[in-house]
Formats: C-alpha cells, sequence, structure tokens
C-alpha cells in the first residue's frame, strides 16, 4: 500500500473530496515526521508505536575495494507493532 491508496481509501470511506482527503493525509504524515525529528514517542491505541532510538557505531565494508569503512552513529525510527495488529493472521 502507498500513500494514493491511503488517500483513496479515506475518500471512499469519508465521501470528502480527493484534494481534503490528501491534505488530511499529508498533514498526519508531516505531524508524525516532525514529532519523530524532535524524538518523540508516537503511540496508534491499536496499532503500534513509533520512537526514536540511538544506533551504535559500525564498522561497515566497501564492496568494491573491501576497505572498512567506520559508520558514525545516529538515529534510527523503530515501530513496534500493537496486540491487536500482531493478531492478523
Amino acid at each position: 500500500m502507498i500513500k494514493l491508496d491511503i488517500i483513496n481509501e479515506v475518500v471512499n470511506k469519508t465521501g470528502i473530496t480527493k484534494t481534503k482527503a490528501e491534505l488530511a493525509v499529508e498533514t498526519v504524515f508531516g505531524s508524525m515526521k516532525r514529532s519523530l525529528a524532535k524524538g518523540d514517542r508516537i503511540e496508534l491505541r491499536g496499532f503500534g508505536v513509533f520512537n526514536v532510538r540511538p544506533r551504535k557505531t559500525g564498522i561497515g565494508r566497501n564492496p568494491r575495494t573491501g576497505a572498512e569503512v567506520s559508520i558514525p552513529p545516529g538515529k534510527a525510527v523503530r515501530f513496534k507493532p500493537g496486540k491487536e495488529l500482531q493478531a492478523i493472521d
């Protein structure tokens, strides 16, 4: 499923125009991005939890030369599904 599928689903379920549905979906995703950028936790009951966690420093390899490359520490978004989402078979 892509963002356009979500927008079309909103249009079909609510009957609002596609432009308004697109604005609503973009607003939700933008709000989530800003929240995660600040390091906040996003909890959607019945769906799951998004949070930002630190990523360790690592050592990788350049596939062409085989030389070791240092990977700097950073942050990564993690998702933990809720119980209702895990129960889907």
